[in-house]
This record gives structure tokens, C-alpha cells and sequence, in this order.
């Protein structure tokens, strides 16, 4: 791929760049610059996205003909590079880049044209139903159940670690219809109402000392027939499809901040010898590596990008995609955390949210450093666990 950018390009970045200038708000400055997760806190990132969607911008993968702005890979990535260094809040992904475009693989007409305007503008929110208590990563091994009745599936049972389930007005959900057989058998992928009886959410405080997971039980909920996406008992070939878009995401442009972040940060403070700690040779080194790791993930997040640009879903990149971006995330979690020094024990969580006006210990850029390094603990896991990722690769790439 020929990553030089043309007029045309040049033209465009320029028109981002002073789009962000012109609508990015102080106040979502901040929101962005605080965030501790990929998953922004809803006020903010619905905010943000209502902004976009007056401009037709919310979605930059999606298509012209389903409201998307219809943009090539290379226009794409400059604004989520352009987006990332501005400090933009992120989107929630469970509508935008995940249902949304299985919706468009596999929904009914019907169903394109009630769910995808909602997404687009932000008037259905959505959470996703996959992980269980006994089946996280081998998502194979679910267990909740969708009975048929007549026109109505009734679920019984449990899902876990439901992102932003307690703000979601709508779940897309993988529910076993059929035992017995290989366990990818007997899945059906569908689409629900939170609003429906017998629904429970129940909070998930994390580590870093956020509420953003959630456990969700299902007290004989009716879900109609209407809400199925493709074929009954064929919902792991739905859900397959949908876990190369929450793999495959782009996520250099904002590994890139990170990392020039990293850099600033390691200017201001200092070594054990007084000097800035940019300036020892061993955090230096370490600075260099995390570099080269982020020079290949930009060039495999355009490989990904050339087949989604032909037609092609992103396939095992994607797993390569996921196993390289968390871990050099949590990489740069870890070296934030060395350069931060001894603030890096301080906790204080009011401080750090958006908006707020307590006085904070130490430096600004220490405020979020220690609950994103927690946080992001979670990455190698959620979206399938870099172990599962790892046996992907072998078996399609390697043919192992």
C-alpha cells in the first residue's frame, strides 16, 4: 500500500483538522484526555458523537448507502489519527463498529433500515451479550438459554463483564437454541431490548475503581422472532464475523499519542540521578522498542484495511491486530507507571473525572496513569484472549 498522502489527502486532513479545532469543546478535550478505557462514559461520547453526525462523520467505515461518509482506508486513517491527537473523546463501539456492521452482513432489510439510522445517531445505545460465567474466552461454552415459544424466543440465564450495560438501551446477544453436537452448534445471534422484563443488571466495580462492566441476568425474557440476526443456530458464524470488526479496529493512532504522551511525560520527570528521565539510557531503550512494536501494527492496521477497502473481511490480521495492540498498550502502561514514580500509588478518583474541580497530588499527566495501567489489564482478555488469538493464527496462518 502506498502510504504517502496525495492532494487530495493533504486537502482532507486539513479539513479534519480544522473541523476538530472548530467543534471540539474544552470540556470533551477533557473527557478525552481523562479517559482510563477504550469505552468513554456516555454523556461524553454521545456528545461527541451527535457532533460527528451532523457533519456524517460518526461512522467513517460504514458506507455512503447506510449513512457512513463513504471514505477510502487512507481517508479513514487520517481521521483517526487526526481524532486521537486531538484528544477526541472515542466512540462507543458496541453500535458504530461492531452490530452495526454485521447488521449490514446479515440483517433484513427491515432490520438495516430500523437499526442502523438509531446507531447513527446515537438514539440506540448498545451493549454486548457475549461472555458468560462459565464461558468468557471459549465463548463456545455458553449457556444461556433461548427456549422458542411461538413468535418470541424466552431467554433464561446469565451474561458477565457486560460493557455499559447499565446505560444500554439495546443488547446484541448470542443465546444457545439447540444442545447437543459440536458446542458452536445450536447459537443464535439476537437483538434485544434492556427494557424488557425480567432483565437484571447488576454493577462490576474494576480494579481502577470504575463502573463500566455489569452482570446481566435473564428472568424469562421474551425476545421476538423479529430480533434475530440470520439464521437460528447459525448465530457463531454472526458472531464470528462480528469479532473480526471488534478485533481489527484501528488502534495505532492512539498508541501513537500514548507513546508521544509517554514521551512528555518522561521530560518532565526525573532519574534517580536528577537528570530527565527521557535522557537514561535504559528508559530510552525501552521508549525505542515500543516504537518499533507501533511501526508494525501501523503497517499491519493497513493490510486490515486494503480487504476491508475490496470487500474482504480482515480475517486472522485481525487476531494478529488484537494480540500487538494490547500488549503494547499494556506495555506503555507499564513504562508510564516507572516514570511516574512514586505518584503512581495515589488514587484519586474524583479528581480525575471530567469536569471536576478538586485539587489533585502530583502532576496532571499522573491523575489517570495508574487506572489505565489497571484498566488495561483486561485488553489481552476481552474481544477473545490473546491465547485464543494465538490459536487462530497457528491454525489459518500456520496451518498448525
Amino acid at each position: 500500500m502506498n502510504l504517502e498522502l496525495t492532494g487530495a489527502d493533504i486537502a482532507f486532513q486539513d479539513e479534519v483538522r480544522a473541523f476538530l479545532a472548530d467543534h471540539l469543546t474544552p470540556a470533551l478535550r477533557q473527557a478525552g484526555r481523562r479517559a482510563t478505557s477504550v469505552f468513554m462514559d456516555k454523556d461524553y461520547s454521545l456528545a461527541w458523537q451527535r457532533i460527528l453526525h451532523q457533519r456524517g462523520w460518526a461512522a467513517p467505515s460504514w458506507p455512503a448507502q447506510y449513512g457512513g461518509p463513504g471514505w477510502g482506508d487512507m481517508q479513514r486513517y487520517i481521521f483517526a489519527a487526526e481524532c486521537a491527537r486531538a484528544g477526541a473523546p472515542s466512540l462507543a463501539p458496541m453500535g458504530l463498529r461492531m452490530v452495526g456492521p454485521v447488521i449490514m452482513g446479515y440483517g433484513s432489510p427491515e432490520q438495516k433500515a430500523h437499526y442502523l439510522p438509531r446507531i447513527l445517531s446515537g438514539e440506540d445505545y448498545w451493549c454486548q451479550g457475549y461472555s458468560e460465567p462459565g464461558a468468557g474466552s471459549d465463548l463456545a461454552a455458553l449457556q444461556l438459554a433461548a427456549a422458542r415459544d411461538g413468535d418470541d424466543y424466552v431467554l433464561t440465564g446469565s451474561k458477565i463483564w457486560t460493557t455499559h450495560a447499565h446505560w444500554a438501551n439495546r443488547m446484541f446477544c448470542l443465546a444457545r437454541t439447540q444442545r447437543g453436537g459440536k458446542p458452536q452448534a445450536g447459537i443464535t445471534f439476537l437483538l434485544l431490548d434492556m427494557a424488557a422484563p425480567g432483565i437484571t443488571v447488576r454493577p462490576i466495580i474494576t480494579l481502577a475503581g470504575d463502573h463500566e462492566v455489569n452482570a446481566v441476568f435473564f428472568d424469562g425474557v421474551r425476545v421476538p422472532a423479529s430480533g434475530r440476526l440470520g439464521d437460528e443456530n447459525s448465530g457463531w458464524t454472526v458472531a464470528k464475523y462480528l469479532l473480526e470488526f471488534e478485533r481489527g479496529g484501528g488502534s495505532a493512532a492512539g498508541l501513537r499519542v500514548a507513546l508521544d504522551r509517554l514521551r512528555r511525560m518522561a521530560a518532565e520527570e526525573c532519574s534517580d540521578e536528577g537528570s530527565p528521565l527521557i535522557d537514561d539510557g535504559d528508559f530510552s531503550a525501552k521508549l525505542a522498542a515500543a516504537a518499533i512494536a507501533l511501526d508494525a501494527i501501523e503497517m499491519t492496521e493497513h493490510r486490515v484495511l486494503a480487504a476491508l477497502a475490496s470487500g474482504q473481511p480482515p480475517g486472522p490480521a485481525s487476531s494478529m491486530l488484537k494480540v500487538q495492540g494490547t500488549e503494547l498498550m499494556q506495555r506503555l502502561d507499564e513504562i508510564a507507571l516507572e516514570a511516574l514514580g512514586a505518584y503512581a500509588w495515589v488514587d484519586q478518583p474524583e479528581a480525575r473525572a471530567p469536569g471536576a474541580n478538586v485539587d489533585y497530588v502530583g502532576p496532571e499527566h499522573g491523575l489517570v496513569t495508574t487506572a489505565r495501567y489497571l484498566n488495561d489489564r483486561a485488553a489481552s482478555i476481552y474481544g477473545g484472549s490473546n491465547e485464543v488469538q494465538r490459536n487462530i493464527m497457528a491454525r489459518l496462518v500456520l496451518g498448525l
